[in-house]
């Protein structure tokens, strides 16, 4: 069995999450998500879909990165 890194349960179905040369072991996707998702800049929301990126800034969609001041950001529809 493993522990899982964000909650510490020890549990026999544990998986990992292998992401930029580091190994991550969690136990649901929740604690998958808490640990490993994006904020984003502007309502700080983690971002569990797409998301938008913009000189290495992460936003949900194109309303809070124009909301910071980035120009010529659409979502995709």
């Amino acid at each position: 069995m493993a522990t899982c890194e964000v909650c510490g349960n020890d549990y026999g179905m544990t998986f990992e999450v292998h992401a930029q040369g580091a190994v991550h072991v969690f136990d649901c996707f929740s604690c998958a998500i808490h640990r490993m998702a994006p904020v984003c800049e502007h309502c700080r929301v983690q971002i569990i879909g797409q998301g938008v990126e913009v000189d290495g800034q992460w936003f949900c969609g194109a309303h809070c990165a124009r909301e910071e001041g980035k120009v010529g950001i659409v979502d995709k529809v």
